[in-house]
């Protein structure tokens, strides 16, 4: 069973492919429902040497960076890189 931790919003690295999908008007909703009743999903992160990787989770990562959070509940998952 995988365990939430907290990670540093500043070693999270989003893959170009993956920031091409962002949708504005989706992290704003995101973030007013955090306001609202916190972060209810968990990101997805993989280890990739000091940093970690987004695999899952891109508008719940913004919406918090928007917050001005510094930290962010998720998974650390074993993905294989793409």
């Amino acid at each position: 069973m995988m365990k939430r931790e907290a990670f540093a919003i500043a070693t999270i690295y989003v893959p170009a492919k993956r920031r091409a999908t962002l949708n504005a008007m989706l992290v704003e909703e995101i973030a007013e429902s955090i306001l609202q009743v916190g972060q209810q999903t968990p990101i997805l992160v993989r280890r990739d040497g000091e940093r970690f990787v987004l695999v899952e989770g891109l508008h719940r990562l913004e919406a918090c960076r928007s917050l001005g959070e510094t930290t962010i509940v998720g998974y650390l998952v074993d993905a294989r890189k793409h």
